[in-house]
């Protein structure tokens, strides 16, 4: 494994082991972030301010450009651009590219701050960002939420975005964390803000801990109104992510439909040779989907809800689903109250006013093979603001009777599947809609952080 750097204090592995309090850093971690994975790339200065390229014979290169590639398990390099010629390189040497310029280095389309090393992996070349943690979180903060929100919020993203990094700071390994989604997004120096900033420097060295150990401090975009508990996504449930009331229903994403043709069922359930009927097995006490039988002519599956969210590229697992005939859609869908913008329903269904209870999907997961079904449940209000914060701050959303739909009649075997899904991502941790919810009506940034990890400490990891 390369040197970590400077910077690194070996001291500070120990956070992910041991209690914050018993850890003392003198030093600003340094993280290592992975940001690219390719066969070639190419790095340049911002300016005329040369880049320090060291790992390329015995002595530093000052250098505006430099390309780099895998060709037939060979390590490349070039340094007159694209018509100059390929020089290879020893197959575990590693480039080190840094710059004095405060604009960074570009890599492809984006600029990153601190150092790039280049090293050659299996699966061709593999680009890992070494930088301090308190310059990561601008950019993390900045990619993960939008700069116009409310402070409170893009504090609770800080923090939250910290404990997470720090958890897996000092893994085995080149790298510690990826800069996409599969870990929280990185999109260097483009994604940093006055706001952004400021977040990160009011919430400085603030982490969540349990019981005196970071926590694992998931987040996600939104939940649809509950968020899930950890033991009903992955395999271990975690006493501080259960699920608790979220506050996201003003989300772009808090509810979805979608529409599959029997055309693109074919397609998507091949190895069944179609789709037939579909049941739902197993629900969460949120009502996310865990397990579901498809049947198709030549067979059936179970699919665990992640599978089945996968396989249909859905936002999230939190749905229900209608399996219709083509001829059943066309006559009967202006009747029905699924509505969504590929039909160019026009004006507001009942659904809108269902998508407001909070009870629902508990009630719903309770009974019912599809959000379609004529047994609807009865709607409750959601808790008010003020029972869990002691504020008094009015109520988000109030509860509206839904009448059920009509009955939908079949006239074909051609089958077209609806879905209505509620909120993105796993439902885990922090709702980002919801922090930006509760930080409207003026909850602060602690008071978001211990809404959604349940009995954590806010403090300082040094």
């Amino acid at each position: 494994m390369p040197s970590r750097g400077v910077g690194l204090l070996g001291g500070l592995v120990a956070l992910v082991f041991c209690p914050v309090g018993h850890v003392s850093a003198s030093q600003e971690p340094v993280l290592r972030v992975l940001v690219w994975e390719g066969k070639q790339l190419r790095v340049r200065a911002d300016s005329k301010r040369p880049l320090i390229i060291r790992g390329v014979g015995s002595a530093n290169k000052s250098l505006l450009a430099l390309e780099a590639r895998e060709h037939n398990g060979i390590f490349e390099v070039n340094f007159a651009g694209s018509s100059g010629s390929w020089s290879p390189i020893a197959r575990f040497s590693q480039i080190s590219i840094r710059s004095r310029d405060p604009r960074g280095i570009w890599l492809g389309k984006r600029r990153y701050r601190g150092e790039l090393r280049v090293s050659l992996v299996a699966e061709g070349l593999q680009v890992v960002n070494y930088l301090r943690l308190e310059n990561y979180l601008i950019s993390v903060v900045g990619s993960e939420m939008p700069k116009s929100w409310p402070k409170a919020a893009l504090q609770a993203q800080a923090v939250a975005a910290r404990t997470y990094a720090l958890q897996k700071y000092g893994k085995p390994g080149s790298y510690d964390i990826k800069a996409n989604e599969s870990s929280q997004v990185y999109l260097g120096i483009e994604s940093e803000t006055r706001s952004t900033n400021e977040a990160v420097k009011k919430t400085r060295s603030l982490v969540l801990t349990y019981q005196g150990k970071l926590i694992n401090a998931v987040f996600h975009s939104s939940s649809g109104g509950m968020t899930e508990a950890s033991g009903d996504v992955w395999k271990k449930q975690l006493p501080y992510l259960i699920s608790v009331p979220d506050y996201d229903q003003h989300s772009p994403v808090h509810q979805w439909d979608v529409r599959f043709s029997s055309k693109q069922l074919s397609k998507l359930f091949k190895e069944i040779g179609g789709l037939r009927s579909i049941n739902l097995h197993r629900a969460s006490s949120t009502g996310r989907v865990l397990e579901v039988k498809v049947n198709g002519p030549s067979g059936s599956l179970v699919l665990t809800g992640k599978e089945l969210r996968s396989r249909l590229a859905l936002k999230s697992t939190l749905f229900r689903f209608k399996l219709i005939s083509d001829d059943s859609l066309a006559l009967r869908l202006s009747d029905s109250f699924f509505s969504s913008s590929v039909m160019s329903l026009e004006g507001e269904s009942p659904s809108l006013a269902m998508r407001r209870s909070l009870g629902f999907w508990r009630d719903w997961s309770k009974g019912g093979e599809s959000i379609f079904d004529p047994r609807i449940p009865v709607l409750t209000k959601p808790p008010l603001l003020q029972s869990l914060f002691g504020t008094s701050v009015a109520p988000l959303y109030s509860s509206i009777a839904v009448d059920p739909p009509p009955p939908l009649r079949s006239f074909s075997k051609a089958n077209v599947l609806l879905i209505r899904g509620f909120g993105s991502g796993h439902g885990v941790g922090m709702s980002q809609w919801g922090a930006h919810g509760l930080a409207q009506k003026g909850v602060g940034f602690r008071q978001i952080l211990t809404h959604y990890y349940k009995g954590v400490a806010i403090r300082s990891y040094k």
